[in-house]
């Protein structure tokens, strides 16, 4: 019988410090032995954003401890495990290389492979932590910092069919929770508080809806709220409405984009009662789950979504992508450089910048 594989995860792309501990089991998804992961949220808060070199800090005050915890919840030995995977990328470059040059010395101490995860694989695996998935799957990504569509043919085989040319979803999120001056991060403001407004008090635009594929783009709906922020000042109840009427153009956006993705995936695939994942920090938002798991019912497709703690930036998937890694024989050199960009798919065109042509 198959070995069933033991991987340590290490993730410290932005301002999550994270280690897991994942095997694998019978039922072709993951027991998740251990699972931490110290936030950096309240170091960041004043500035509304995250600092990298605060972030770097932090990491190296904490990666030992996290890592430390990890085996000591798990049970499991460092000579019990069968390899260490590590996000290198993309991500910030001061705060990747602590977790990646301290993975390559655990693999390196205790003579086991060593594998480079691109984060955002581990996202569109993520999913198989808890589910069986087929191959191939319709996966939107949508976190802090990318928003695409993607076909995922197989492990380390993607095709991009759209993505945003200018911000993320979860950056769109988090600027419009400063204008309104609600706090950081923003995408759990925004759904609080859009609760208790009224979604069609502000008519807001939906950038690039009727053409460009399913590409995105929200820097032009970020503009509209920044021109009615102003306007409201500090009127609670009108913050409310503003919440509520992006949130419920985000959803538009989405519904519209999504079904343009599910439309091609179909036509490049000829399959029919396919998955479609929706994966990523954003994914957490249930407003947008809900939105996402309507639309996927309509067109026949069967919605999945991460557990919530997986939809954040956490080890457990990069562990679980890097057990589908060593499986498909993809180990990294030790010499694995941090990369700050680095596409799943690589023969996409990159979609930023002036000049764009839609």
């Amino acid at each position: 019988m198959e070995k069933k594989l033991t991987f340590l995860g290490i993730e410290t792309s932005c301002d999550e410090t994270a280690a897991a501990v994942i095997q694998e089991n019978n039922k072709g998804t993951a027991n998740i032995l251990s699972n931490v992961v110290s936030s950096q949220i309240e170091k960041h808060k004043e500035f509304g954003g995250v600092v990298p070199e605060i972030a770097a800090r932090s990491h190296v005050e904490n990666i030992d401890i996290i890592i430390n915890q990890a085996f000591k919840e798990s049970k499991i030995s460092l000579n019990e495990i069968d390899g260490v995977a590590a996000t290198a990328g993309p991500g910030l470059i001061v705060c990747l290389t602590v977790g990646l040059n301290i993975a390559k010395s655990i693999a390196t101490f205790a003579k086991k492979p060593f594998i480079a995860v691109n984060h955002l694989e581990g996202h569109a695996l993520s999913p198989g932590l808890q589910n069986k998935i087929k191959f191939p799957y319709l996966l939107l990504l949508i976190s802090g910092g990318h928003s695409q569509y993607l076909i995922v043919e197989d492990v380390n085989k993607y095709k991009q069919l759209g993505t945003t040319i200018d911000d993320a979803l979860g950056e769109a999120f988090d600027k419009t929770s400063k204008m309104l001056k609600f706090g950081y991060p923003g995408g759990p403001y925004i759904e609080k508080f859009s609760r208790l407004g009224n979604k069609n008090f502000f008519k807001l635009p939906e950038p690039i809806i009727n053409k460009a594929g399913c590409n995105l783009s929200f820097a032009g709906l970020k503009t509209a709220v920044l021109r009615e922020a102003k306007k409201i000042k500090n009127d609670t109840k009108l913050k409310y409405d503003l919440a509520a009427s992006f949130q419920y153009t985000i959803n538009n956006i989405l519904y519209k984009k999504t079904k343009e993705a599910m439309k091609q995936f179909l036509n490049k695939t000829s399959l029919e009662n396919c998955d479609f994942v929706v994966a990523g920090g954003v994914a957490s938002n249930k407003s947008i789950r809900k939105n996402l798991e309507n639309l996927a019912k309509e067109k026949k497709f069967n919605p999945i979504f991460p557990d919530i703690k997986f939809c954040g930036d956490n080890a457990a998937m990069i562990a679980w992508a890097g057990i589908k890694r060593f499986r498909k024989k993809l180990l990294s050199d030790i010499n694995f450089s941090a990369k700050s960009r680095w596409p799943l798919d690589e023969e996409a065109p990159y979609m930023k910048g002036p000049g764009l042509k839609l």
